[in-house]
């Protein structure tokens, strides 16, 4: 190539700037070869200011301009999402380009076009195909993304049919109770707009209602009820979780969170410290937030007695911190070796006194030091001979 020409290709995205990267792999370096990329949100004005700039810095010569041949600063522009080419022919090459078209517009918040959103939907089916990983990572990209709602469009396309049904169910389910204003389904679209970009955090509330459609009983008056949904909840995202390949840390975590997310303590210290002894010490912090991303999104119905509750369980939490008391045997003041040592016999008995001692410090923190508690399970052990 001669010195005087330039070569400039001007993509969306960092299409350009990838192509570029692939070519070098191939045939080296290419010094007269430049990449200009249109990002979602950069002006018309601000792209052609770039390019004059480079211009500028070149001098005199002949520029060559490979531009987008598909329309897509376009499409950009529409904010829309299709496919090049036949969709239905792209998506038989690779039935994961369905959910990851749903990904991208998740990502961006642009909408699927008509064509390849109908697409979606007549090769929905095929979905079923793509390994449970695949599918995997392409949910998790989906729920930390700006958009985590726009999961939707998978449900309207059929695609959730095929990997989340539980979630068809969920959007079919009506909740005829002043507590909620949605169904199921769209309760929980709406608290993943409500919580931090997180992914565990997502994923808590994609499934924190998931057994709601299985627990539901409606009452003479007609009202709604979903007694045990978080129990029930726990047992069915631990499936579904295992179904799509997640790992046991996460499916530990969110199962957990899930099982407890609609406990309900008082702003009561005694009450609060036994809440965190339940829910976990890591735990308890992110518990605090899936509640009060599951209040958001429910009705208007005593939301600021809820909000006021919540916020003195929150407070009494930090007063819990502050004061570095005891909510777990893993910073009770005494162990199990302590307890032989002064004399108590070891196996499960020694096991059950820990608890209770446990308990005694749950409802009185200052009971927490080796002597009182040493003198505590003395006094036990004799009640108990």
């Amino acid at each position: 190539m001669e010195d005087n020409v330039w070569v400039f290709v001007c993509t969306h995205g960092r299409f350009g700037e990838e192509l570029m990267k692939s070519a070098e792999m191939i045939a080296g370096e290419a010094e007269n070869v430049f990449a200009f990329s249109l990002m979602p949100g950069m002006q018309p004005e601000d792209y052609r200011a770039m390019l004059e700039k480079q211009l500028e810095k070149l001098g005199d010569g002949k520029v060559l301009c490979l531009v987008d041949l598909f329309g897509g600063m376009e499409d950009i522009n529409r904010k829309i999402i299709r496919c090049v080419g036949d969709p239905v022919e792209r998506f038989t090459e690779d039935a994961l380009r369905m959910l990851r078209a749903v990904r991208f517009s998740a990502q961006i918040g642009f909408t699927v076009e008509e064509n390849t959103k109908a697409a979606l939907a007549r090769m929905s089916g095929n979905l079923e195909h793509v390994s449970a990983e695949r599918i995997q990572t392409e949910l998790v990209k989906l729920l930390v993304s700006d958009h985590p709602d726009y999961l939707r469009t998978a449900w309207e396309t059929g695609l959730t049919r095929e990997f989340l049904p539980e979630f068809d169910a969920c959007m079919e389910t009506e909740q005829n109770t002043p507590h909620h204003c949605y169904t199921v389904g769209e309760h929980i679209l709406k608290s993943l707009t409500e919580i931090e970009n997180d992914r565990l955090l997502r994923i808590t509330m994609l499934l924190h209602d998931i057994a709601k459609p299985v627990v539901k009983k409606t009452d003479e008056n007609g009202r709604d009820h979903f007694k045990t949904h978080g129990p029930a909840g726990e047992k069915l995202a631990g499936k579904i979780l295992r179904r799509l390949k997640f790992d046991n840390v996460t499916i530990r975590n969110t199962c957990r969170l899930i099982r407890y997310h609609d406990l309900r303590p008082t702003p009561d210290a005694e009450d609060v410290r036994r809440a965190v002894n339940l829910i976990g010490e890591e735990l308890f912090p992110l518990y605090l937030k899936v509640q009060k991303a599951d209040l958001l999104s429910q009705s208007t119905y005593r939301r600021e007695e809820k909000l006021a509750r919540l916020s003195g369980v929150t407070e009494a939490y930090q007063g819990i911190l502050e004061r570095g008391e005891c909510t777990s045997l893993k910073t009770l003041a005494v162990s199990g070796k302590d307890l032989i040592k002064a004399g108590h016999p070891a196996g499960p008995a020694l096991g059950a006194l820990l608890e209770r001692l446990l308990d005694c410090v749950l409802k009185d923190p200052t009971l927490n030091t080796k002597e009182k508690l040493l003198e505590t399970a003395e006094k036990d052990s004799i009640k108990t001979e």
